[in-house]
Parts: structure tokens; sequence; C-alpha cells
């Protein structure tokens, strides 16, 4: 008898442990506390900065925010199931007794990777989508709500070579086949291509999108369709990293909020980033970038769905709900990565002039950054991070420089401070 007992105990420890092994749970705390200088206009989404300019004079001011999030993931023999439920809340965005919340607690992500075969799979739900270095498709990790699209993708994976094909549809049950909402940052549907292909060092990837617009809150109900396509190619020898781009965009798309039609022809982005590891504690970097802009036959480029927070300045004067049909963007950088006392530091400088001399952009929000002439500004960014056994620790500060015949604007200074701690529970 004590046997059997053994034996049945043994089994279900058996059991449970095979059963953890498939299911995981974790969790992130991320709180951000962000100074505005000068003050600015703080009415975007939480945890994201203001899009237009510092007014001399204004005063500056104290936010902070929130990312909590709750991730399970469950493995089977033929599928991988996720799910993950974040709130993004503000400092003082709820009195301490209300009975309701702010509205922002959410499914994140809810996705299952179906295993269809030995080198292909469907992933199929709410999920982010990433590629390369983020700079079209990308999950916006900063933004403490981050970005995600309800699409299916089928994957296929074999020696190195990957190719990905999927799509998205966005509707609701109250308009039916109508989608009522335009911006740059969201479609009616959409299908994309992308291709993948390591040789040693070198790492090439080809995208192709197609998005199509519609706004059913204007009369006959608008749309128009987009094209973006382009290549993204790394070469890493371990010291030297080089990455480039080149996109393309061309078709039509809409300009809220007149649902005017914009004609989008040869819009262009480009660039090219070296670093270099002189050692362990010293890294050095320059790069150029450059973005169409607004032209008498079209439309300006705009970097659609990547992680931009991540380009033209940490400050996101530019393509980050501002900028987005004005002249075009130069982007010449420089930086410096190095390690003081266990700290990762890194100093990026950037200087910005205009592609074309748009005086400002009719149709679509551009902030307050369309400005006639070249020079735009300059802007230095300070990073400082820090591992510690069980959380990370990462800030910084950031200067933006305003041209010299810009009136009644101040520099804009801004700092942070970030603290990521993401437990495994199970």
């Amino acid at each position: 008898m004590m046997k059997i007992k053994f034996t049945l105990v043994a089994f279900l420890m058996l059991a449970t442990s095979s059963i953890m092994a498939q299911f995981s749970l974790g969790g992130e705390f991320r709180p951000r506390t962000e100074y505005f200088g000068n003050g600015g206009n703080f009415t975007v989404a939480p945890g994201t900065l203001p899009s237009t300019t510092a007014v001399e004079g204004n005063e500056g001011f104290i936010s902070t925010s929130v990312r909590a999030a709750i991730k399970a993931t469950y493995k089977a023999e033929t599928y991988t199931l996720y799910t993950s439920l974040q709130e993004v809340f503000l400092f003082g965005d709820r009195q301490q007794i209300s009975a309701a919340g702010n509205g922002n607690l959410r499914i994140q992500e809810a996705w299952a990777d179906i295993k269809l075969g030995e080198s292909t799979s469907l992933k199929v739900g709410r999920q982010p989508i990433s590629y390369d270095d983020q700079r079209i498709l990308g999950g916006l990790g900063w933004a403490q709500q981050a970005r995600t699209h309800d699409a299916a993708i089928l994957k296929y994976l074999n020696n190195g070579y990957s190719l990905d094909l999927g799509g998205a549809l966005n509707t609701n049950a109250s308009t039916g086949p109508v989608y009522n909402n335009s911006t740059l940052f969201t479609y009616r549907d959409m299908g994309l291509l992308r291709a993948n292909k390591k040789y040693g060092k070198l790492n090439i990837s080809a995208l192709a999108l197609v998005n199509t617009y519609q706004d059913g809150r204007i009369d006959g109900h608008p749309k128009a369709t987009l094209f973006t396509g382009g290549f993204h190619a790394g070469y890493n020898t371990g010291a030297l990293s080089l990455t480039a781009n080149l996109y393309l965009q061309e078709g039509q798309r809409l300009a809220p909020p007149t649902g005017a039609v914009l004609d989008v022809k040869g819009a262009y982005l480009a660039s090219l980033l070296a670093k270099y590891k002189f050692s362990d504690k010293l890294t050095l970097g320059a790069g150029y970038e450059t973005i169409s802009g607004r032209t008498d036959d079209s439309a300006a480029f705009f970097p659609l769905y990547g992680t931009n927070h991540a380009f033209n300045g940490l400050m996101d004067r530019f393509y980050v709900g501002n900028h987005g049909n004005a002249g075009g963007l130069n982007d010449l950088q420089v930086s410096l990565s190095t390690k003081v006392s266990g700290i990762a530091v890194t100093l990026t400088g950037h200087y910005f002039t205009e592609v074309e001399d748009v005086a400002s952009a009719p149709g679509i929000n551009t902030g307050a950054v369309g400005l006639a002439g070249k020079d735009l500004g300059s802007e230095l960014d300070l990073v400082l991070a820090k591992k510690f056994k069980e959380f990370k620790l990462v800030g910084g500060y950031s200067l933006f420089f305003e041209p010299s015949e810009v009136v009644g604007k101040d520099t804009q200074n801004w700092a942070w401070l970030m603290l990521i701690i993401q437990p495994k529970f199970l």
C-alpha cells in the first residue's frame, strides 16, 4: 500500500512538473517619471512626449506613467498560446476612492502560433510586428502602451532564410465594412511580405507593405491605398557594424480631418549608420538619414508603424504624432557609448535640416516643426543604464536647441528615470 502511495505521489509530481514546463507566467512593472522643461503640450498618450515645442516662459512640470502587465505563455506540441493583460496609468489619473478605473486596462496581446510543418507556422491574433531595426514595423516598446496589430502571419523559416506573408483587416460591428478611423498610425487593411537571409556577417531583408486607409466619418467614406517597400541591410564584424535602410512610398493616403486624398509619388527614406567598437568600454558612431518632404506633386514619406522614438532624437520632435506631411528631414548624428562604474552611458548628438523648403503642411497634423527654411534645430541625448540583480534602472537627459531665427521658443529640456522589473512567477 505504501509503495502505491509513493508511486502516485511521484506520478503527480512528474505530471505537475510537465504542466509547469509548458506554462509560464510573468509580469512587468515599469514606472517612468519625466520632467518636461518649459511646459509643452501634454495632450498625447501617457508616457509619450509633447508634440509641440516649448514656449518661452512656460513652467516645466513632472509626470509619472506606469506600465503594469501580466503575461502568460502556454506551449503545446503543435502551438504556442500567449496572452498579456496590461494597464497604463498616470500618477493621479484616478481619485483614491473612485469605483471606476481610467479605462486603460486592456488585453495587450492575445495570439496563437500554430505549427503547420517543420518549417512553417501561422501566428494569428493581437500581436506586435517587429522587423530588423524597427524602422517601418516595430513594437514601440518605449511608449508605455506599445503597439500591436490584429493580424495573421504565415511564417517560413529554413536554413537561415525566413519568409513572412500576412495581413490584417480592421472593421467594427457598428459600421460593418466601413472603417471609421484614418490616421497614419492605423489602417483599414494591411498586407505584408517580408523576406530575410543571413550570409555570414551580412544580414539582408526586403519588406513590402500595402495599406488601405478609410475614413467612415466623412461622406463617401473615402479610401486610399499606399505602398511602402524597400530593403534593410546589416553588417557586423564584432568591432564594426553598419546598418542601412532604403524605402520608397507610392500611391495615396488620406488627410484628416478633411478626408482629402493625397498623392504619394516617389517618397523615400534612406539611412546609413556606422559604429566602431574600440574596446569593451568605448564605441563611436556616426550616421545620416534623409526623409523626403512634401513637394508640389507628392506628399512626404512617413515611417508608418516603426519604433520612431529610436530615430531622429529621443525628444520625439519628428514623426511621433507630428511632422506628418512637412518638409522632410535630414538627420546627421554622432554618438559615443561607454561604461563608467558598471553604468552604460550613451551620448548622441543630432543636427536636423529640412529637405524641402515648406512653410507648413496642410491636411495632416505637423505639430510645430513645419518650419520654412533649412535649419530645424539640434538635439543632445544622454542615456544612462544600470543593471542590478533583479531589476534595471534607465534614465536620461535631453536638450533641443531651436534654430536661431525662431522667435518665442526656448530651449526644450527633458529628463526621465525609469525602473524596469520583469518578474517570472512560474
